[in-house]
């Protein structure tokens, strides 16, 4: 005998219940509601992108993440791949500008809420499939665009009811100033800068230990981790870490990057993001498209952040043979969810069951009579299920009070003769008999006094 077919899903995807879904689309229906009030519009892209559109976009380690398609029919020996699933939401919608340029505005702005897939090593808050909610402006190189980013995902978050996130924020520019400052020779740098997008995660002893590895010298490595440590200690203090590193200004494109820095600081003083940016010079950000500013947000209990992102000037020019400015900003899905889970902070109005009424008759007879009334109560606007069959009237009772169903909507003979229904308050154990057409508006007003 064979054995059974496994049940649960691929390692690092997963399956999504309806309690699940709830709460994603609660997430995800703020998002949405907050970027649209800054003018963004809705895009949206294929999963499976031509591979030779996603290598060599996210660097040495972002291509091995790559889950590569392998091409099919009488071509499936050969083990090549001519197709790949989309590996984050930037690379497509820089396909995007390219391809329909002529039918988008020159300034675009766009959110685009899909999923992603990256062959990476499952954790907490990290899957192999998870959703991304970007948002981008291209078409501008103006440093209200870095404003704006943080400021919409700031209303993302504060709407969602977080209140002690940080939006660190830094220049990849100033960056490969502070590694010029440090001897480190400009041909090293984009492993380098690899190397310090983790940080946080592995720590400076762990820094140090890879870039020994990839041939960093020990006084420079000294000299650049005591740099980002003394920064660090001002951290909340954005205008005097950016005087902190005055220095960087006489190195490649540090003055320029200094300035940049210090206008999107000010800006973002004028708008909700207040108070909440921190200048940190050890953000890296790994993915080797980006020009500018770089930004990424930050709570307490989380190892690793929120979302990220930043500016990417170039990318779009790979496709199209043309620079276009371009910055965005990507929300992970997934990690907010497992914040906003742990920290119980989903509204408690949040639905919780399937319908608000089950309609149940007292046998196969009263059926159609119970579809005309479920008809009724839905163009009421009440979410309506239908017990299916005719057990008896305890057993549908008990089954709509185990789903959380506030409301049963009670048709046996007599009230199918008389054109009336009874319905039971399975919170207050009390029951009222209507005439059908006045039942849907009076469960409507019991449900808005249960708030």
């Amino acid at each position: 005998m064979s054995e059974k077919p496994r049940t649960e899903p691929a390692r690092g995807m997963r399956d999504f219940l309806p309690e699940d879904i709830r709460r994603r689309e609660h997430v995800i229906g703020v998002i949405k509601r907050v970027y649209e009030r800054y003018g963004f519009e809705p895009l949206e892209t294929p999963a499976v992108e031509n591979i030779e559109t996603l290598l060599g976009k996210y660097g040495e380690e972002g291509n091995q993440l790559i889950f590569k398609i392998l091409m099919r029919g009488e071509h499936e020996a050969t083990g090549k791949a001519d197709l790949a699933l989309r590996y984050d939401l930037t690379v497509p919608l820089a396909r995007v500008l390219a391809h329909h340029q002529a039918k988008l505005p020159r300034l675009f702005k766009r959110y685009q809420i899909q999923p992603v897939w990256r062959a990476d090593r499952p954790a907490r808050g990290r899957f192999r499939e998870f959703y991304q909610c970007d948002v981008d402006t291209c078409g501008s190189a103006s440093p209200v665009v870095e404003a704006e980013l943080c400021a919409a995902v700031s209303d993302v978050l504060t709407e969602l009811g977080f209140n002690d996130f940080v939006i660190r924020i830094n220049h990849r520019e100033l960056l490969s100033a502070l590694l010029l400052a440090a001897d480190i020779a400009p041909e090293h740098q984009a492993q380098v800068l690899v190397t310090l997008d983790k940080l946080d995660k592995v720590g400076p002893g762990g820094v140090t230990k890879e870039l020994t590895e990839r041939g960093v010298g020990v006084e420079s490595q000294d000299r650049l981790l005591a740099w980002l440590d003394a920064a660090a200690k001002l951290r909340l203090r954005p205008n005097d870490e950016l005087d902190a590193l005055e220095f960087c200004a006489s190195y490649g494109n540090g003055r320029a990057a200094l300035d940049n820095l210090r206008a999107i600081v000010q800006l973002t003083a004028a708008g909700s993001a207040a108070g909440k940016i921190s200048v940190d010079p050890s953000l890296a950000r790994g993915l080797s498209y980006y020009t500018g500013a770089i930004m990424e947000i930050n709570v307490p209990d989380l190892a690793g952040s929120l979302g990220g992102g930043g500016r990417y000037d170039n990318l779009v020019g790979m496709f199209l043979g043309q620079s276009i400015p371009a910055c965005g900003f990507s929300l992970g899905l997934e990690r907010i969810l497992v914040v906003m889970g742990e920290r119980n902070m989903f509204p408690p109005s949040l639905a919780t069951t399937p319908a608000d009424v089950m309609v149940s008759a007292f046998d196969a007879s009263g059926m159609a009579a119970a579809m005309t009334l479920a008809g009724q109560l839905r163009a009421a606007g009440l979410r309506v299920l239908v017990y299916p069959d005719p057990d008896k009237i305890g057993k549908q009772i008990k089954y709509a009070d185990g789903r959380g169903i506030p409301f049963v909507a009670l048709l046996g003979e007599n009230e199918i003769k008389d054109g009336t229904v009874t319905v039971k308050n399975l919170a207050e154990q009390t029951q009222t008999t209507y005439g059908q057409s006045e039942a849907g508006p009076k469960i409507l007003e019991d449900l808005k006094h249960r708030g």
